[in-house]
């Protein structure tokens, strides 16, 4: 029985080396990718947990991970008080506990592969969008700025406002969560790959740890549902929604979830999360007109109406409160995991997805 175990743990422990050849080896075949996993495989999968989680009105991803926790400080605790009652059995217990973990890491590393990693090594959106990603001019940067700057302005006019002024979603956000589909049902009429069927995101009851961790929603790999954070502002909430949605919808990197957020937003028929969509498109191609020609961010900015100049307050307001040593350390660790699945720019990648605005905005001049 000892050899068998032995052998069934060994099994298990290659899953590791196993799935770290299939990653490499579709990093060669990024069409393959697309068509077979992507477009096949991963849409295979991912029906049945959309199906299963879909039936729960909370995130049983956050369920699972609370679960998990409270059993990993269980099983310390047990470890603890029985290395005091029989200090000659610690040994013993590690002997036993070593295996078991890595046997634990592997399945969790394996299944990560399977039911969603492969998704990095897919095809860029900009190739199955069609849109020709070169290098831009400052100038090109800032007219998509004043592009997106005016339709903000038009948009900000109709959303509503709290008390101090800046936009709230006047039925709450559960109810934004219910209609956040729309936008991808219209958005998938020009980009079919952004169709399907898929459970409703879903609100995180501790939000208020998420925010300390610095996160506007995560993507449950393992329950297939976007998780969005309930606590943080208006503003921010539709095109936060709308980019784990993307990765619902399988697009694992983080600069074109933004833009498909974007795409989403822009498509969607309530006027709250397009202001939100165009807003965010804004923030992120400001940032970067700031970094390449201040003095035309300058000029730019003295034009934001007062509204959008209440509603950014409120957002930079909001997640000062957050900045903690404990914030740093979730950006460290997400850069890594970013760094990890080839997105070699880190955190700084999130930057990129101006690219993909600026192609949209030379395609609609064409």
């Amino acid at each position: 029985m000892g050899l068998k175990k032995g052998f069934i743990k060994l099994c298990f422990i290659l899953l590791i080396p196993l799935g770290l050849f299939i990653s490499n080896l579709s990093i060669l075949y990024p069409e393959t990718v697309e068509k077979l996993y992507s477009n096949g495989l991963y849409r295979a999968i991912a029906a049945p947990l959309n199906f299963i989680s879909g039936l729960l009105p909370f995130s049983l991803g956050e369920l699972l991970l609370v679960g998990f926790i409270i059993l990993v400080i269980v099983q310390l605790i047990r470890f603890i008080i029985q290395s005091f009652r029989a200090p000659s059995q610690v040994k013993k217990h590690l002997l036993n506990f070593i295996p078991n973990l890595v046997v634990f890491i592997s399945l969790v590393y394996f299944c990560f592969v399977i039911l969603w990693g492969l998704n990095y090594q897919r095809l860029p959106f900009s190739q199955i969008a069609g849109l020709k990603v070169e290098p831009a001019t400052v100038s090109e940067l800032a007219a998509v700025c004043e592009n997106l700057l005016e339709q903000a302005k038009e948009l900000r006019k109709s959303v509503s406002e709290d008390d101090k002024g800046a936009m709230f979603l006047p039925a709450g956000k559960r109810d934004a969560l219910k209609r956040a589909y729309k936008g991808y049902e219209n958005a998938a009429r020009f980009y079919p790959e952004l169709g399907g069927k898929y459970s409703r995101p879903k609100g995180v009851i501790l939000s208020e740890i998420m925010s300390y961790l610095g996160l506007e929603g995560i993507y449950s790999i393992y329950t297939g549902e976007a998780n969005v954070n309930i606590s943080m502002p208006d503003a921010t909430f539709p095109f936060s929604t709308c980019h784990e949605m993307a990765h619902q919808r399988g697009f694992a990197r983080e600069d074109e979830a933004n833009y498909i957020a974007y795409v989403a937003c822009k498509h969607h028929p309530d006027v709250d999360f397009q202001y939100s969509g165009v807003l965010y498109a804004l923030i992120y191609a400001g940032n970067e007109l700031y970094r390449n020609d201040p003095d035309r961010y300058a000029e730019l900015r003295s034009k934001y109406s007062e509204g959008m100049k209440r509603d950014l307050a409120a957002i930079n307001s909001y997640w000062k409160k957050y900045e903690t040593p404990v914030q740093d350390f979730s950006s460290s660790v997400n850069d890594t995991y970013l760094k990890a699945n080839r997105q070699e720019d880190g955190v700084k990648s999130y930057g990129r997805m101006v690219d993909l605005l600026i192609a949209e905005y030379r395609a609609s001049k064409s």
